[in-house]
C-alpha cells in the first residue's frame, strides 16, 4: 500500500491507468486519504478519478482502505472496500490476500454488478497482484505516488 501507485494500476479495458495522486501527505495513517488522478481513456474523462481513504492499518499485517468519491459513474458501484492482509509464511515468503467488497446502492444493477466482479474486476485485480509482485522481485522501494 506504501508504494507507486501508478505502477500497480497500469490500467486495463475500460479502466484507466493512474497517473498520479494529490492530498497524500498523511497517507498510510488511518482517517487520512488521497485524491487518485487517471488518464483519460474512452470511459472516463481523465484527471480526478477518486479518493482513497485508510480505515484501518496494522503494521506489517493489515490494511483496509476505502476507495470512494469517484467522479465518474461506475455501474452504480458508490465506494469498494479492499482489504490487504499478509502473513509470513518463511522468511522472504509472504502471503498476500487482497479482497475488496465493492458496494451498490441499487439494486436493478446487482446482476451488473455481480457479472462485473466476477469477471472484468477479478481478471485486472489478478494484474493488479501481478504488478505487486513484480515490484516486490525487483526490490522497490516502499514509497508512493
Amino acid at each position: 500500500m506504501l508504494c507507486d501507485i501508478t505502477k500497480v494500476h497500469t490500467g486495463f479495458g475500460f479502466t484507466p491507468r493512474v497517473t498520479h495522486c494529490t492530498e497524500d501527505e498523511h497517507w498510510g495513517q488511518p482517517g487520512f486519504s488521497k485524491k487518485v488522478f487517471v488518464a483519460k481513456n474512452i470511459v472516463q474523462k481523465g484527471g480526478w478519478a477518486s479518493t482513497d481513504t485508510v480505515i484501518e492499518r496494522i503494521e506489517n499485517q493489515y490494511w483496509k482502505i476505502e476507495v470512494g468519491n469517484f467522479q465518474s459513474w461506475l455501474l452504480s458501484f458508490t465506494k469498494f472496500v479492499g482489504e490487504w492482509k499478509t502473513t509470513e509464511l518463511e522468511p522472504n515468503k509472504i502471503l498476500i490476500e487482497y479482497t475488496y467488497t465493492m458496494h451498490s446502492e441499487n439494486p436493478l444493477f446487482y446482476p451488473l454488478n455481480w457479472l462485473f466482479t466476477k469477471t472484468f474486476w477479478t481478471i485486472y485485480m489478478k494484474r493488479v497482484m501481478e504488478n505487486i509482485r513484480k515490484m516486490a522481485a525487483n526490490k522497490e522501494p516502499y514509497q508512493f505516488a
